[in-house]
């Protein structure tokens, strides 16, 4: 009997284990794009100008992670400019999908960084952290831009969905850029995976999420739970726009309603309509940009 009941727990065990490494490894080891792939889908989908995009001055860019790897990107200067805006693209994707929103500060004269995050495009990395280490890596472009650009360089970030989760994590622990614009980011890794589990799997977050939380800190150094942008955003200083889609039904647009409403200080929150994830500027690309233009004027960038 005692034998039986240990043999019925030890396959349990076995199949959270094999569970959670199955979706342990979805998350810190997504599949990619590649730089072609990204690069022609923008193009053939009329998100990237190329005929604009090509008329850029453009500089290659290759920036030392304190882990150890490189960060591949594209700096594009705006003479005696000392405004900077730093573009962080989604999960999976590659920088190409910061291009769409790259004409709207261009036009206002900033300089515009884009880049790859670790795991993704042409950077390296060997894993994806959502933030944990992301926020250092944003921290290094955000130091190269300083080094570029001089010191007195004033320094934005944009980013979407994994893109903005990052901005926000890295605008908590550094006080000297000026504006976060976070479009379409998650609250919290583990509400968002809880949320996901129980969307696509139909799965409880208990205990497979615990599980699979304790695989990832064994192979990255980081738990789910470490990955919190609304802990953040309460020691964000700085301005910070909000933007959600109201139809995402990938990150719930309450998260951030929930992050505007953490947020001491100067915010400003836009749900856009007839929008899914990701999809706020390129179903509303004028109000969007109106509204990110009076973002900029109100804090005098």
């Amino acid at each position: 009997m005692v034998l039986n009941i240990l043999l019925i727990l030890a396959a349990i065990t076995l199949l959270l284990i094999i569970i959670g490494i199955y979706f342990s490894n979805k998350i810190i080891y997504p599949k990619t794009w590649t730089h072609e792939d990204s690069y022609k889908y923008e193009v053939e989908n009329g998100k990237l100008d190329k005929e604009w995009y090509d008329s850029l001055p453009e500089e290659e860019v290759e920036i030392d992670s304190p882990f150890g790897y490189k960060l591949y990107g594209y700096f594009f200067p705006v003479e005696d400019s000392k405004k900077t805006i730093i573009i962080c693209h989604g999960i999976t994707y590659t920088l190409y999908g910061s291009v769409k929103y790259m004409r709207m500060f261009y036009d206002r004269g900033y300089n515009v960084l884009i880049y790859d995050h670790r795991n993704h495009g042409r950077s390296g990395g060997s894993n994806t952290t959502l933030g944990y280490f992301e926020k250092s890596d944003l921290q290094a472009c955000t130091d190269w831009v300083f080094n570029r650009c001089w010191f007195d360089s004033r320094i934005g970030i944009h980013g979407e969905s994994m893109g903005a989760a990052i901005a926000l994590q890295y605008a908590a622990m550094d006080p000297r850029i000026s504006f976060v614009i976070a479009d379409c980011p998650f609250s919290s890794l583990k509400s968002l995976l809880s949320y996901r589990l129980k969307q696509d799997f139909r799965l409880p977050a208990f205990p497979l999420l615990h599980v699979a939380s304790f695989i990832s800190k064994l192979r990255t150094g980081a738990y789910f739970g470490q990955v919190s942008p609304i802990k953040a955003v309460e020691k964000i200083e700085v301005p910070v726009f909000f933007i959600h889609g109201k139809d995402d039904t990938y990150i719930k647009p309450e998260m951030s309603q929930q992050m505007y409403d953490a947020k001491k200080g100067y915010k400003k929150l836009y749900l856009a309509p007839n929008a899914k994830h990701a999809g706020s500027y390129w179903n509303n690309r004028e109000e969007y940009t109106k509204l990110v233009n009076e973002f900029l004027d109100d804090i005098g960038m």
